[in-house]
């Protein structure tokens, strides 16, 4: 993994939505000025210690991204090449790295090649780059059927053998890194996309930016087989999502405890491996939404924050807005939003201030970042675990519950005095191998060594 991406923090943006952009692309309007309102955000990014920028889809497409008409044109309700380059210039003078979402394993009936199968079906030179049978109609109609995403036939798969398709699709990634100078993708749908083909496309990534970092998205399955095999750097990691929000929805801290030792403790399957980790992203329900009580929004931050895995947030859920998925449709979930007037109102002002001081400690310590993970006590409403790496330690504990509790630790790494990292100033010390951490509700204590490990 790039050094860099060791240590991000992502604030996740949806162009198309925050931006307010029209629900369908007309192809024929002139090209919008909306790019320019995302030096915007990174105000509420740096605001909250982010230095790393994932969009959402922002290449021409039919209606929300990911149905791409063409991959070397910005979408014209979003702006031009030239104005995306120059936004991206200037997120790197502000000290932002950032990824674009890249869309390989299918694009919409607007996609060029494939309207000109649309008009010449057997006798189309593009006929190859998809999965079609000429000897049936397709669900909505056409004289050939075609493999789509998940049944989806708005979104028609592609067929990644094809070695035209692999050129077009790698010239496309050569120019976004040549013309925009970006710093990875995050692959969509990397679950069902051709392993030998992100394999190459890495190869391809690195020859022509060595730092360029990939992340896959993948819900279900073994993480290793896209890191390992695949040759990412990263995957999301659907499996500490659900745990995260469900923990606590249920009072059952077992069911985090269990996957993050599954993942991450002695003999972890991915203890080697840095994944991303979120609360919320355009596909699911706003994490504010999604908890039963608000007041877990504290501890369940401080977990993201200090789990193995890189941080994410998406864009307004720093300050705890809202979002359910409607009747058909994710919309709700990547609302046009005022970066300016983000405070206004907010239903959760206390978020902003803890994301940024947590994002500080993280980058302050490395324990944090790339420390091993060991448990230390676990109970329904009630956490505790340790990071360490050779020079540093750190003692993460959370509070679920709706009263003020105590947790006491006891073992090997507790002697010594600890620094409250989220309350400087404050010091706790372990008497006689005993470490006693008070907590109060739905809270949280990130405690680190303050002084060298003994050998």
């Amino acid at each position: 993994m790039p050094g860099w991406a060791d240590e991000a923090v992502f604030y996740n943006i949806f162009p198309l939505g925050a931006l307010g952009a029209p629900e369908v692309n007309d192809f024929a309007s002139p090209a919008a000025d909306r790019v320019a309102q995302l030096s915007g955000w990174l105000g509420p990014a740096r605001d909250i210690g982010a230095d790393a920028i994932l969009l959402g889809p922002v290449f021409e497409s039919s209606r929300h991204g990911y149905d791409t008409a063409d991959l070397f044109t910005i979408d014209r309700r979003l702006g031009t090449n030239e104005a995306f380059a120059a936004w991206v210039a200037e997120a790197h003078a502000a000290g932002f790295r950032v990824v674009l979402d890249g869309v390989f394993h299918h694009v919409g009936r607007d996609f060029w090649a494939f309207r000109d199968v649309l008009a010449h079906g057997e006798a189309s030179a593009y006929r190859s780059w998809f999965h079609l049978d000429f000897g049936r109609p397709s669900p909505l109609g056409d004289p050939f059927f075609y493999e789509g995403w998940n049944k989806h036939y708005d979104l028609v798969k592609l067929n990644l053998a094809e070695p035209a398709l692999r050129d077009h699709l790698f010239a496309a990634v050569r120019m976004w890194i040549d013309a925009f100078g970006i710093d990875g993708l995050r692959l969509d749908a990397a679950d069902v996309l051709d392993r030998s083909f992100q394999r190459d496309l890495a190869g391809f990534c690195r020859g022509l930016k060595p730092d360029f970092w990939l992340k896959g998205e993948v819900i279900h399955g073994d993480y290793t087989r896209w890191i390992r095999e695949a040759e990412l750097d990263a995957v999301t990691n659907y499996e500490l999502h659900k745990g995260l929000w469900s923990s606590h929805n249920d009072r059952n801290y077992f069911e985090l405890g269990h996957s993050l030792a599954r993942q991450f403790g002695e003999g972890g399957i991915y203890k080697d491996l840095i994944l991303y980790n979120f609360l919320d992203n355009h596909d699911v329900e706003r994490i504010a939404s999604r908890l039963r009580e608000p007041a877990h929004l504290v501890p369940l931050h401080i977990l993201l924050f200090t789990v193995p895995g890189l941080p994410s947030i998406y864009y307004g859920s720093e300050w705890g807005i809202s979002g359910r998925k409607g009747k058909g449709t994710d919309a709700p979930l990547r609302p046009a939003l005022d970066p300016e007037r983000l405070a206004e109102g907010a239903p959760h002002p206390e978020l902003p201030p803890l994301i940024r001081s947590l994002a500080t400690l993280r980058r302050e310590h490395s324990a944090l970042r790339a420390g091993t993970y060991r448990e230390l006590h676990l109970a329904s409403e009630q956490f505790a675990f340790a990071r360490e790496t050779r020079g540093e330690r750190a003692i993460i504990a959370v509070n679920a519950a709706e009263s003020p509790t105590e947790i006491v630790l006891r073992g090997e790494g507790i002697e010594g005095a600890w620094r409250n990292g989220l309350a400087p100033g404050r010091v706790f010390g372990a008497e006689g191998g005993t470490l006693h951490v008070p907590l109060e509700p739905n809270s949280g204590r990130v405690l680190v060594r303050s002084g060298p490990l003994s050998p």
